[in-house]
């Protein structure tokens, strides 16, 4: 990892470094120069989160039109069965890529070991116990790391896509990186930024998890769909302190209970299948269980007891969950966990065609910030981590530019920002409450259950605090920079205090966008439940599309 030259350009940047970003950079040609970019390290994003496992057909009992029609089932009526099928098809190739890059998953005996999750017809769920994705993206990163044409850029944030003036074709990037604004040529753009959970005040995301692929794409005028449908996992730890730890969907596919704090299992009230029904409905089932039987519905919790499972084979495939577990002090071997739902994935994102090609030329997504169509109005369980994989593949085939190799970062003068230190720790107290009010903002009027009147308030007090955050000096000084114009600061902790205005930038774009489009859906469908439509309707099976500040209806392509 050296330090980057921003005098030189690269044929692919890829913004990005989970399960998506790490695999479309080894699997771009490897002829091409990549730059690939985080804004941590190489080794945290929500696919190291993943616990649950990734999902392909094939046991001897499944197939891949099995694990289509589960796939179509669970996303309500808004999957593109095309992507669908080119999803399943290429599941096995791809966990065959996989396990020859030296991804260890758990095996019996010689075979691949494989389970049951929510809503899946077999078991086809493979896993490295419960840290599939940290299993995934450390033996990516391992391989990232020996590759000669992949120089990563860590600690660095996309700021902006930069388009050609005339044509519009994205030919890349500003970016914040050590205290200043870069801006770095590429004869492509890959947006792999992971989704925008941060936006919600309980999600299981990452801190890093802020929206910013979608925002930055919206910005440029990107086509982004289905940004209203949002999953909210379960059963996320719920205690005092803690992060909103997710507790994997495959505990309750091997045997884990729900139950109430009487003891009794609640979820057959809400759905036949219990705690195996989609994951919006057992969402919904604890939402509706704590409104009805707690005094303090905001703060209260259901309880997941694993000890069904047995001693061994908690030990055996949960050790993780145990560790973390214990060290909120909870015995998951005698002990009931506290629970409750959060929000975990964004089903919607930059429209994106099976080639990963966005509506502008030159610009291209995987992963959760892509929408391609396999997810619909809900995902299936383990679906992502095979997206990304199954999607990053296809970049083999990208189409670059050709980039001019002439010294265009020293053409233009660099512009300084200068401010009096008092005013820049007040604008950055400004900021910092902004960010902070936000997500309860969206969690309270766009979460579980939504009603038109909480989200035309909320979006009303989003353009509000837009309005506000437009203002400050350092957006002015920001939002002017010109294509190829850098910037510096002279300021104390400006690294920290520039990351902060650009995700709280960003996180007001998503809460604006995700509200917007809750409130453009007059009916109840996947992960987007109306308390004032409850139903679903056949005249909303149809896909949500936004550009800029314009909502429309597209037709599911089946």
């Amino acid at each position: 990892m050296s330090q980057i030259n921003f005098f030189s350009q690269f044929d692919v940047l890829v913004v990005g470094a989970g399960a998506a970003g790490l695999y479309t950079a080894l699997c771009l040609p490897k002829h091409l120069k990549i730059g690939l970019i985080t804004k941590e390290t190489v080794s945290l994003s929500a696919s190291d989160w993943a616990q649950g496992g990734i999902a392909a057909a094939v046991a001897a009992d499944d197939s891949p039109q099995l694990h289509v029609e589960d796939t179509l089932r669970a996303g309500a009526g808004l999957c593109e069965r095309t992507a669908v099928e080119f999803l399943a098809q290429h599941a096995p190739s791809c966990i065959q890529s996989l396990v020859n890059l030296g991804v260890a998953f758990d095996r019996h005996g010689k075979d691949l070991a494989l389970t049951l999750e929510a809503a899946h017809s077999k078991h086809r769920v493979l896993h490295a116990a419960d840290t599939t994705g940290r299993e995934v993206i450390t033996t990516l990163t391992a391989q990232v790391l020996k590759q000669h044409n992949i120089q990563v850029i860590q600690q660095a944030l996309a700021l902006s896509l930069w388009l050609e003036p005339k044509t519009k074709h994205c030919q890349g990037i500003s970016l914040l990186y050590q205290g200043e604004v870069k801006w770095i040529k590429a004869g492509a753009v890959v947006l792999a930024t992971g989704g925008g959970g941060q936006v919600f005040a309980q999600t299981t995301n990452p801190n890093v998890s802020t929206g910013d692929g979608v925002a930055i794409a919206w910005r440029a005028g990107a086509i982004l769909r289905d940004l209203e449908f949002v999953q909210f996992h379960p059963t996320a730890l719920t205690k005092d302190g803690a992060d909103r730890f997710l507790i994997s969907e495959a505990v309750r596919g091997e045997g884990a209970y729900l139950v109430d704090s009487q003891g009794r299992r609640f979820a057959f009230d809400y759905h036949p299948a219990g705690e195996l029904a989609p994951r919006d409905v057992v969402s919904r089932a604890i939402y509706s269980h704590i409104q009805r039987t707690s005094v303090d519905p905001a703060t209260a919790h259901v309880w997941l007891d694993m000890r069904p499972i047995g001693v061994e084979k908690i030990r055996h495939r949960f050790p993780n969950i145990i560790n973390v577990c214990k060290h909120w002090g909870i015995d998951v071997f005698s002990q009931l966990i506290p629970v409750a739902p959060a929000a975990h994935y964004w089903m919607g994102g930059i429209v994106t065609d099976l080639m990963n090609r966005t509506s502008i030329p030159g610009l291209y997504a995987v992963g959760e910030t892509a929408s391609t169509g396999v997810h619909g109005a809900n995902r299936l369980a383990s679906n992502s981590l095979l997206e990304c994989i199954v999607f990053g593949a296809q970049m083999a085939h990208v189409e670059t530019l050709h980039v001019e190799t002439r010294n265009f970062a020293s053409l233009q003068p660099v512009r300084k920002f200068s401010i009096d230190i008092i005013e820049w720790n007040t604008q950055q107290a400004q900021i910092e409450v902004m960010r902070q009010k936000i997500p309860r903002l969206v969690w309270q009027s766009a979460g579980i259950c939504r009603s038109q009147s909480t989200l035309l308030t909320a979006i009303a007090t989003i353009k509000s605090w837009q309005k506000d955050f437009a203002v400050l000096p350092v957006s002015q000084f920001l939002m002017s920079l010109h294509p190829e114009e850098p910037a510096s600061f002279d300021l104390p902790h400006v690294e920290s205090h520039l990351r902060l205005w650009a995700e709280t930038q960003n996180l007001l774009d998503v809460a604006y966008l995700i509200l917007q489009s809750a409130a453009f859906r007059t009916e109840s469908r996947g992960g987007h439940y109306r308390l004032d439509y409850p139903q679903s309707d056949s005249q909303w099976q149809v896909h949500t599309l936004v550009q800029k500040h314009n909502w429309w209806k597209a037709p599911v392509l089946n």
